[in-house]
């Protein structure tokens, strides 16, 4: 089990540059498997996630290649084979080969997939739209098997824009006789990144990035090649910290259309950003008021940030009210922000922050990704010496960053317990 030992209150100054989208790449990656062709994934993270991908990819006959934050996926040899539990387990993300592996050989296997414990994460949505593109599906022991004859496209109507669902019914329709039509999809910027990676393979795609996307099927895809886009997550997160601890802190490589969420809020609470084409310099801000955030989806405030933000708002002054819209365990570090000194009272999905409230260094566990993220937060902004532990979690979605945080002044270790 590894830990991070934070050493709080470090002044923060330089640049991070901030690494492709994790939320994009873990579809790019299985989504290549709808060609035989070779395909080229620009600014890959170098995280967790991608390198169980990577050795999923290599399972399923792929030749890969890895270098300086290029990935090179050879399909020449791609088989269809099960997916077992000892990889879709270690990833939410595992599913997307439901939809890569179901749409090229129209058959796919794979075990139930694992991910962060956030709550309830069913894949109803995704098995549904999957049954009306034409698969029959069976699951036994937590196994589910794909099959078809054909595929076809038809119209599918999500109850809720679930991204994954999103994604996976875009993958698996590109190569469906006719059209297929999901009305209320999900929105991301990630979406967009996996279609224009389709498209770029010769998939024909409109609407992505709005609620109604249409897909004509085509025969046969090809190779190509594709740029992930700025990791937001990521971003959001650094420019957090900086609003609390940096000194002309600047966080480049990014796509601030994708932020606005986060930073109106933060300006909101009184924090001043410099905006340049694809960077924000954020310093220290002072006197930080209350404000109320609620996540939900895009281009609402995203819940992948919302448990990094809560640490933000135990530093301003007032009452905020913080509510989780998505999933029901995201205040699971809640208790361990109180043990460092925080006033949190939390029900349900809903949080009430008194700030503002000094924090101290404390032993405490990440339950999650995100967790993770806001118990670092808090780690840097304390005094003394926290110890973090369980943070396998934050590997899976953080690239280096231990070395980018510490090259800008911060006093991190990250050491096996």
């Amino acid at each position: 089990m590894k830990k991070l030992i934070i050493k709080g209150s470090k002044e923060l100054s330089g640049e991070i540059h901030i690494g492709g989208a994790k939320n994009s790449v873990v579809a790019l990656i299985p989504a290549s498997c709808l060609t035989k062709g070779k395909c080229v994934i620009h600014n890959v993270p170098d995280i967790s996630d991608v390198a169980m991908l990577i050795q999923m990819m290599e399972y399923l006959g792929s030749k890969i290649t890895y270098e300086n934050e290029v990935l090179t996926i050879d399909n020449q040899n791609l088989k269809e084979k099960p997916i077992p539990t000892e990889f879709s387990s270690c990833l939410r993300a595992s599913y997307y080969f439901m939809g890569s592996l179901g749409g090229h050989f129209k058959h796919a296997e794979i075990s139930y997939p694992g991910g962060c414990t956030i709550g309830a994460r069913p894949i109803d949505i995704h098995l549904d739209s999957f049954k009306k593109l034409g698969f029959k599906v069976v699951e036994k022991d937590g196994t589910y098997t794909m099959n078809a004859m054909k595929l076809k496209g038809r119209d599918i109507f999500f109850d809720f824009p679930s991204v994954g669902a999103t994604i996976n019914v875009m993958i698996a329709a590109v190569l469906a006789e006719g059209t297929t039509k999901i009305i209320n999809a999900a929105r991301e910027p990630e979406i967009q990144n996996v279609a224009d990676f389709l498209i770029n393979m010769g998939a024909k795609i409109e609407g992505a990035g709005t609620a109604e996307i249409v897909i004509t099927g085509v025969k046969e895809l090809h190779g190509a090649e594709v740029d992930v886009i700025p990791d937001r997550i990521e971003a959001g997160t650094y420019i957090i910290i900086g609003s609390l601890l940096g000194k002309n802190l600047k966080i480049s490589g990014i796509n601030k259309d994708n932020l606005i969420s986060l930073t109106s809020k933060l300006e909101d609470a009184g924090v001043k950003l410099k905006y340049n084409k694809d960077s924000i310099l954020v310093s220290k801000a002072r006197n930080l008021k209350a404000v109320n955030v609620k996540t939900t989806f895009y281009p609402g405030f995203p819940t992948d940030l919302g448990q990094p933000m809560s640490t933000f708002l135990t530093q301003c002054k007032g009452e905020s009210l913080f509510e989780e819209t998505i999933y029901e365990n995201r205040l699971r570090h809640i208790p361990y922000l109180n043990t460092m000194g925080a006033r949190i009272q939390s029900w349900e999905k809903k949080a009430v922050i008194i700030g503002s409230t000094p924090l101290r260094g404390r032993k405490v566990k990440a339950t999650d990704l995100r967790a993770s993220a806001s118990l670092l937060v808090a780690g840097m902004i304390a005094t003394g010496t926290t110890e973090v532990d369980n943070v396998e979690h934050i590997l899976r979605g953080y690239e280096n960053l231990v070395d980018k945080l510490n090259n800008v002044g911060a006093d991190i270790k990250l050491i096996d317990d």
